[in-house]
This record gives C-alpha cells, sequence and structure tokens, in this order.
C-alpha cells in the first residue's frame, strides 16, 4: 500500500497523527489476511507497535504486510511502514506492528485457515531493508 501524507493527517507539528498511521496498518494488514485466510476477517489485537522516525506531511508513506503465524482462526501480520521522501524515493523503516485477525465463516464464527507455506521463514523479528515495497 502507498498513502501520502496531508496536513488534515498530522499534527500541529506537521508529524503524522499515529491513529492515522495505525488505521493504515489495520487496513494493509487485513488485506494480507483476508488474502492468506480466503475469507472475511475481524481484527482481534494489535501488539507491539513501535514508532520509530516521524513520517511528516508530503512524505509518502510505504506499508508491506505479511502474515508471519497462522493459528487454527487465526493470523499474525507483521506490517512495516515506511516514510518514502517522494523527491528522491528515499525510504526509512518508520514503524512496525503485529496485528491478530479472526477469519470468520458466512454465519461470522471463526473458520479454519490453512498453514503457513512449507518452509515461508517467518523467525525474522526485523525487516529487510531490502524487501521494501
Amino acid at each position: 500500500m502507498l498513502e501520502l501524507v496531508f496536513p488534515k493527517d498530522t499534527n500541529y507539528l506537521g508529524t503524522a497523527f499515529g491513529g492515522w498511521v495505525l488505521s493504515l496498518m489495520d487496513k494493509a494488514a487485513s488485506v494480507a489476511a483476508v488474502r492468506h485466510g480466503g475469507a472475511n476477517v475481524v481484527t482481534a489485537r494489535m501488539d507491539g507497535v513501535d514508532f520509530r522516525v516521524p513520517i511528516r506531511v508530503g512524505d509518502a508513506v510505504a506499508l508491506d504486510a505479511q502474515v508471519v503465524k497462522v493459528g487454527r482462526s487465526s493470523m499474525t501480520v507483521r506490517v512495516d511502514v515506511y516514510r518514502e521522501t517522494m523527491a528522491t524515493g528515499q525510504q526509512e523503516l518508520a514503524t512496525t506492528g503485529f496485528f491478530v485477525f479472526v477469519a470468520l465463516d458466512e454465519e461470522g464464527k471463526p473458520r479454519t485457515v490453512a498453514p503457513l507455506p512449507e518452509g515461508q521463514d517467518t523467525r525474522s523479528a526485523d525487516p529487510d531493508p531490502d524487501a521494501r515495497p
């Protein structure tokens, strides 16, 4: 996902509202969860969101979401948010967080989701700076 930061998205210091960034992260994570789970999902929890550097008016926000853990009906999605200087294309990791989603059936009840593909390495807690969106 790529989003531009406008003044309406920022505080009086000209930096992005944390809640606005969390909203973008939740959207990106839900897309990853729906794609993996093949069903509607709901956000169950947000864990360990770390704001590392400010995102300013005029920056672009690039989000990368990946399912990193699967339970019976739940999925944990890691979201990395990169601040991008539009003129240069230079990106810097700004925020990282983990979101837990539950897959739902047609009646709104939890449903089973497929495991992660065999061999998919999800142990790393650090983002890969070369794998930026």
